[in-house]
């Protein structure tokens, strides 16, 4: 499915059951902010295995076989990366958000931190799992 599923900024995501036996997200909380910039979302791939949604997008995360793996979030996307995009789209972002130079700084403070050790995790484990 295209459109329909737009999220901006740090957001929550939930993993699933399937996610606390995963290598790669089982040491994460049970819900946590990443960041995200989409329009839109997917359907799961045959064989997949759903890992982690949210109210916008039901499909936020899965695996297809032992070590295939999909994420509609960023998780790479720390807070220098998130402050460079904003700096470096700084007009993209304004048409769309216009809020968000005024928010950053406080969307940072509050969901930064946390994001951040979920995004460094994922590529923790992914990186010992391989």
């Amino acid at each position: 499915r295209f459109g329909g599923a737009n999220e901006f900024g740090w957001h929550g995501v939930s993993l699933t059951p399937d996610a606390k036996a995963d290598p790669v997200l089982a040491e994460l909380p049970e819900e946590f902010p990443i960041f995200q910039w989409h329009d839109d979302t997917f359907v799961l791939p045959e064989n997949a295995v759903r890992l982690a949604g949210n109210d916008v997008a039901e499909n936020q995360a899965f695996r297809v076989g032992r070590a295939v793996y999909g994420f509609q979030f960023h998780f790479e996307a720390d807070r220098p990366m998130v402050q460079d995009w904003s700096s470096s789209f700084a007009p993209t972002i304004a048409a769309r958000h216009p809020d968000w130079a005024g928010k950053l700084d406080g969307e940072m403070a509050r969901n930064g931190p946390d994001a951040d050790a979920a995004g460094l995790a994922i590529a923790r484990a992914w990186v010992a799992m391989i």
